[in-house]
Order: C-alpha cells, then structure tokens, then sequence
C-alpha cells in the first residue's frame, strides 16, 4: 500500500443544484480505494448569490483565507447570477479565479460510445485562460458626442505573460495525454500530441496578435519537441470542431473564446452535465462542473452529477493524484456505457442519487 497522504479540500456548493452534486463529488473521494493510500479531510465554504442576498459578500474573505491557508485543492458547485445588474455583486468563481491566480480553465471533452453523428472518438480538452481578455471587467457607457444616444464600451486585455503560461500549460497537457494514450491498452496509440492555437488576429491584430505569437513561441519550448501545433481562426474553429472533433487534442484559447468554445463542445457529446473543468494554478486547482445552477430542478434530485463526478477527477489530476483520478474516470465511464442509468438531461429517468450509488459500486 502507498504511503498514506491526506488532502483538505474546500467544499462550495453555491447555488441551486450546486448542493446536491458538490455533496456527491465528497462521497466519490470518500470511496476511493484505500489501496492509494489516499485521505481526505473537508471544509463546507460558502459563496454564491444566495450568500450575497444573506449577507451581501459573495465570496466571504473566510472563504478566501481558508482556502489560501488551509486547503489543498477545492470543489465549486455553481452559481446563480442575477439577469439584471445588482449593485455590489460579481461572480465569486470568477472573482476566485483572479484572486488565487487560478490562471488556466481546463475542460476535457470525450464521448464514451459512437453515435451516428460522431462515429469516432472525440477526446480532445479545451484550455481557456482565465485571468484577462474582456473578462477583466472594465466597462464604462458614456452620451455619444453627436448626441446619438450612449456607447458602451469594453477593454479587452491581452498580456505576454498570461498568454506564454497558458500555452505551456497546455503543451503539458498534451504531453501528458500522449503519454497515457501510449500506455493504455486499445488506446489511439497513433494519435500525436496536438495543441491548435486559437484566436482572431486577422481582425484583432494587436491583442490577439500578442496571444497568438507569444503561445507559438512558449510551444517552442525543448519539452514540446513532440508536440505539433497549428492555429485555427476562432470562427472556422468552431464550425471545425463541430465538423471534426475527433480531429483535435488540446485547444489553447483567451478567455472569451475558450468560454463559448467550452461550452458549445459539450453539444458534442450530449449534454453540459458530462462535461467537466478544473481552474487550474501553480498548485492549486478547483473542480467545477461546467454546468449552471438549474434552479428549476433544484431539489428534484434529478441533477446529473457527472460533470461534478469528473471534475473531481480532473482536480485530482492537477494535485499529482493521477492513479486516483483515473479510477474515477473508468467508474464513470462504465456507468455511461451501460447506459442503464441515465439522468433525464441525457433521455433517462435516473436519479441524481442512483447514479452516484453505481458509480460508487464501480470503484
């Protein structure tokens, strides 16, 4: 048995259905195998829009600190977001993001079985930078001089430094893909390791001009000598990908369109309740599904729980635990491929919490 080491991992819930797959995503670390020599200690962490309509914070700064000082890694479940502007409020993952440097959003894409749309393999991760581009936030509406009614308008921040370190978080992703698909039996062992670069240059010459060239030249780093890489203009990527996912492997994009782009794959493989995400630093990453709050289903226990399930994972893999993660990923991929067990997003009838038991058989 592996020597015994203990993880503390920061519980967020947030809002909606968040509190019924954010307890699910605790009950799959706390069945892991005792074999790994694996332990886990919680905190429950609050934050969300129901948090701010208590005490007007979002993200409590006791949030903030225990995570800083007290935890290894966290799991956030989802957040409800006003639809029309409220004073004092901002979103709590994203406000997370920036202020622990969680600099990477990691989303891995895979289908489990053909369909007649997709008949090969998709497996491919997109890796959005987190940090800047139109999501810094700094808005301003002003009177147009001729009188014309308002302008709004909305600074898009491209940097060096954000760009070259998530173009080499994403070559490390590639080389790690690569050298589990050469060590598992069946795998695509063909399948080279590909980064494709995305952006919109040939109009945005200057910002995405800066992503573009300086995450071609962070790929041309010693470690990726085995990594191909290419571009894709963000337009023609996305009907591409639509057209073709099984043509790619890892997608480094800025912000806004490793978002879009994140969010349209999961149509790829049937529903946003497959599909997971880690924000991702220098030793620290937070699971969470990339799914919304769902209010309407709230405490139906219907919520599927497995993009929640495999963001565990995914955390997991970004703690240096990759044994365990792979385990969580075979338990579920199990469960999708008997496809007994399907929640009513995927067509089923199945239970939030039936779901989470078989999983939990299969480990």
């Amino acid at each position: 048995m592996a020597a015994s080491r203990t993880l503390r991992i920061g519980l967020i819930p947030g809002d909606g259905i968040g509190r019924e797959v954010i307890p699910a995503g605790r009950r799959i670390l706390e069945a892991l195998p005792p074999s790994l020599g694996l332990k886990f200690s919680f905190v429950d962490l609050d934050a969300g829009f129901d948090c701010f309509k208590k005490t007007g914070v979002a993200l409590p700064d006791k949030t903030l600190e225990t995570l800083k000082k007290e935890c290894d890694g966290a799991l956030f479940g989802a957040v409800s977001s006003p639809s029309t502007p409220t004073k004092g409020y901002s979103s709590p993952i994203v406000a997370l993001r920036k202020k622990l440097d969680l600099y990477a959003n990691v989303r891995p894409v895979k289908s489990v079985a053909p369909t007649p749309a997709f008949p090969d393999p998709i497996d491919l991760v997109i890796v959005r930078e987190n940090t800047e581009d139109l999501y810094v936030k700094e808005e301003k509406t002003y009177d147009a001089p001729d009188g014309q009614g308002k302008i709004a308008e909305a600074i898009k921040r491209i940097s060096q430094r954000a760009s070259s370190r998530i173009a080499t978080i994403a070559g490390d992703i590639a080389v790690r893909r690569q050298r589990v698909r050469a060590g598992l039996e069946g795998a695509a062992k063909e399948k080279e390791a590909l980064v494709t670069i995305t952006h919109k240059s040939n109009v945005l010459s200057q910002t995405d001009g800066l992503f573009r060239s300086t995450a071609r030249e962070a790929l041309q780093a010693p470690q990726f000598s085995n990594v191909r890489v290419e571009e894709q203009i963000v337009d023609s990527m996305v009907y591409k990908m639509f057209r073709q996912p099984e043509a790619y492997d890892v997608i480094v994009a800025p912000n806004l369109y490793g978002d879009l782009l994140s969010d349209g794959a999961a149509a790829l493989v049937g529903s946003l309740g497959l599909v997971p995400s880690a924000n991702v630093g220098d030793g620290f990453a937070i699971g969470e599904p990339c799914h919304g709050s769902a209010p309407d289903i709230e405490g139906m226990d219907i919520a599927n729980p497995i993009a929640t399930l495999r963001s565990v994972a995914v955390m997991l893999e970004f703690l240096g635990q990759e044994e365990a993660a792979a385990k969580i990923y075979k338990a579920v991929d199990a469960n999708l491929m008997e496809a007994k067990l399907l929640s009513p997003d995927m067509g089923g009838k199945a239970k939030t919490s039936e779901i989470v038991e078989d999983i939990i058989k299969r480990l």
